[in-house]
């Protein structure tokens, strides 16, 4: 691992476009494989996650290949997937392994899933609970974990299962699961998740029903279901666009637009909290690509204040607390976070993980059990790595956090290994580049 330091910019100035969004694109790939026929993607996003998902996929029988700027899939159909030649190596995407054993739980094959260091250390229980009264068999690593083999059964159980936590990638593996199952499946979900499932399914042709029944949703399919292929326009990642639209608010003079970015309401929380805080956004070319609402962000420098972030909002911005931790550190007075237990299952654990990196480079902060409370400086630039590189732990979010913490530093931030922004964002550095250059 070679350390890579991030060095105080001048403004962003000028307009950039992050990737496809990685939840649609694992999505569209799976819903791709599951229609019979062809369909067509455009702007997926081509980081090792997806094309995990898509190795996988095609080990099950699918044809999925490059074609310009543009991929094609031509599917196999729900209930037809062929037996894996091997076992299916998932690198380090969560996302791929939770929805794919939904997809193996009611078709009747085996298939061992396997990934990175990092992947092997997180807990696959809460999907394997639901998938094993579904009729699914699964024998994993001690603690729930991968390496695991599962077994699925065809025809599985339908079930109505009432989501403990908070979790896209659960209601979405169940969802997947019931497409091949007999009769009706339903995830009740006490509060809204990420609904790129529900809303591509439908895209696909499939009759997704989603009712509010005593403050809770309730989304129902009924199997078996046929999918039709279509063509997708993948927008751009929130998840990626909050790097660049922190980076824009806390360095001075920046004015920058970030293009084509995925504004889903389940997904957009850190652009609400942002702005709480005082960011000056622009939603500009606002419009409806393929059932998700999208815009081009404008972005100018502004003095950011300290909150008390909504825990409500958790699940809408899960992923980008990382980075909202750096513009709470830039900001004037006391920012104070709760509810995050569910950062400490991520690819590593994201509390203590910034929490250690922020200290490292001069922040003012404590770390509880569910969030962190963080001092502002007021807007003066953080004092940066000195000589030691922070840690990622192998975590693409941490880096590209702590890579925009360097932006607005004294010294620049190290960061002990950037390779793992690979899995999401593999041009970020040189994005980075061009719009402060």
């Amino acid at each position: 691992m070679t350390p890579h330091r991030f060095m105080p910019s001048g403004p962003l100035t000028g307009r950039v476009r992050v990737p496809g969004d990685k939840s649609i694109s694992h999505r569209a790939l799976m819903f791709g494989a599951l229609a019979v026929g062809r369909s067509r993607i455009t702007g997926l996003l081509e980081g090792e996650d997806v094309l995990a998902t898509a190795s996988a996929l095609r080990r099950m029988g699918a044809r999925i290949e490059p074609d310009g700027e543009d991929w094609v899939v031509d599917g196999v159909g729900v209930g037809t997937l062929l037996q894996p030649d091997g076992s299916l190596d998932m690198g380090n995407s969560g996302t791929s392994t939770r929805l794919l054993m939904g997809l193996v739980a009611s078709h009747g094959i085996t298939a061992a899933f396997t990934g990175d260091a990092s992947l092997s250390k997180r807990p696959m229980s809460r999907v394997i609970e639901p998938l094993s009264r579904m009729g699914a068999n699964f024998t994993p690593s001690p603690g729930g974990t991968l390496p695991l083999m599962m077994e699925g059964m065809q025809p599985a159980v339908p079930l109505t299962y009432r989501l403990p936590v908070a979790s896209a990638q659960v209601k979405s593996a169940v969802l997947l699961a019931g497409l091949n199952t007999p009769g009706t499946t339903t995830v009740i979900e006490p509060v809204p998740t990420r609904d790129h499932t529900e809303r591509m399914l439908r895209g696909f042709g499939v009759a997704v029903t989603v009712e509010e029944i005593g403050g809770e949703r309730h989304i129902s399919l009924t199997g078996p279901a046929d999918l039709t292929p279509c063509d997708i326009v993948v927008p751009g990642d929130p998840s990626s666009a909050a790097f660049f639209a922190v980076a824009a608010s806390i360095v001075p003079g920046s004015d920058l637009v970030i293009e084509n970015v995925g504004l889903n309401p389940t997904r957009n929380g850190i652009y609400r909290v942002l702005e709480q805080m005082g960011a000056n956004i622009a939603y500009q070319d606002e419009r409806e690509v393929g059932g998700e609402p999208v815009a081009d962000l404008r972005v100018r420098h502004a003095r950011l204040h300290g909150i008390e972030v909504d825990p409500a909002l958790a699940p809408s911005m899960i992923d980008e607390f990382p980075v909202l931790f750096v513009a709470a550190a830039l900001a004037e007075g006391t920012t104070v976070t709760s509810g995050l237990d569910e950062l400490r299952v991520k690819e590593s654990d994201r509390l203590s993980a910034m929490a250690a990196a922020l200290a490292a480079v001069g922040v003012s902060l404590e770390e509880r059990e569910d969030g962190l409370i963080i001092d502002g400086s007021g807007g003066a630039p953080i004092r940066g790595s000195a000589n030691s590189a922070v840690e990622s732990h192998l975590d693409h979010r941490i880096a590209m956090s702590m890579a925009v913490a360097g932006l607005a530093s004294e010294g620049g931030v190290a960061i002990d290994s950037i390779e793992p922004i690979a899995t999401s964002f593999p041009n970020f550095a040189a994005l980075i580049e061009d719009v402060t250059a």
